[in-house]
């Protein structure tokens, strides 16, 4: 079993060193990682410049590769062959939940979505360290053992074709955690400011701003689950057609 470990938020975050641990056991890993953080960045494709890949090494003395581009561009490299024979993709663990309408957003998301058009199963990882902002640091070791046994348990029973899963940890000491769950997307809340400033040459410019999004929180949603105390499993693929509305659009006078 070949793992290539990525994430967004830059081949030196503390997360991605986590998840290359927790993923060891389970057999042989490649890191290959932004050298940067591209946090918020989506899904991204970089065909208008050259892409650059350099050797360094996680703190722990780990081997990796960073590249320049986003994180589905450094899947998208490793799958088109810079790494050989990849099993299996996983990304993180992002410091902060991703859920409901954070998809698209989300490099970590995104990146797995890389490996699943790639036909490679892949796996998104998030802690939800902003449900406690005061603990300091984040321990990502609960969400450690979290990802090594969806990873174990995707190895030996394999998920369906163009199937993605998003998993988020809630931040508690792993005693705490309820259990697992198998949610949809639920409903984010995005609280956004457009904050507008002047620099010292007099010309505008601007910040999106604002306080950290919640969400609604119901049963069956990955919100929903977090907000209880349990890790949520979301099943994602990435056919976005909206079915019901098809019947309504084909009555239209075309």
């Amino acid at each position: 079993m070949h793992i290539l470990v990525t994430n967004d938020d830059g081949v030196q975050a503390p997360g991605l060193l986590a998840l290359a641990q927790a993923m060891k056991p389970l057999g042989k890993v490649t890191v290959f990682a932004p050298d940067k953080n591209w946090s918020g960045a989506g899904h991204v494709k970089t065909l208008d410049r050259p892409l650059r890949v350099n050797k360094t090494q996680l703190s722990d003395g780990t081997p990796a590769l960073m590249s320049d581009g986003a994180p589905s561009d450094c899947v998208a490299l490793a799958l088109l062959g810079l790494v050989k024979d990849v099993d299996l993709i996983v990304s993180g663990i992002n410091p902060y939940s991703n859920i409901g309408q954070d998809m698209t957003y989300s490099g970590t998301v995104t990146a797995a979505m890389e490996a699943v058009i790639a036909n490679v199963p892949g796996l998104a990882f998030s802690l939800a360290s902003q449900d406690n902002p005061s603990s300091g640091a984040p321990d990502y070791g609960p969400a450690g053992h979290v990802a090594q046994k969806v990873a174990k348990n995707v190895i030996e029973n394999r998920l369906p074709k163009g199937v993605l899963l998003n998993v988020n940890v809630p931040y508690l000491k792993e005693t705490e955690f309820k259990g697992f769950q198998i949610t949809r997307q639920g409903q984010r809340v995005y609280l956004d400011e457009l904050v507008e400033r002047v620099d010292p040459r007099g010309q505008p410019y601007y910040w999106i701003g604002g306080e950290q999004p919640t969400g609604i929180i119901e049963d069956g949603t990955d919100y929903g689950a977090l907000q209880a105390g349990y890790v949520s499993i979301t099943p994602l693929q990435l056919d976005l057609t909206a079915r019901e509305a098809m019947a309504t659009l084909q009555k239209w006078n075309w």
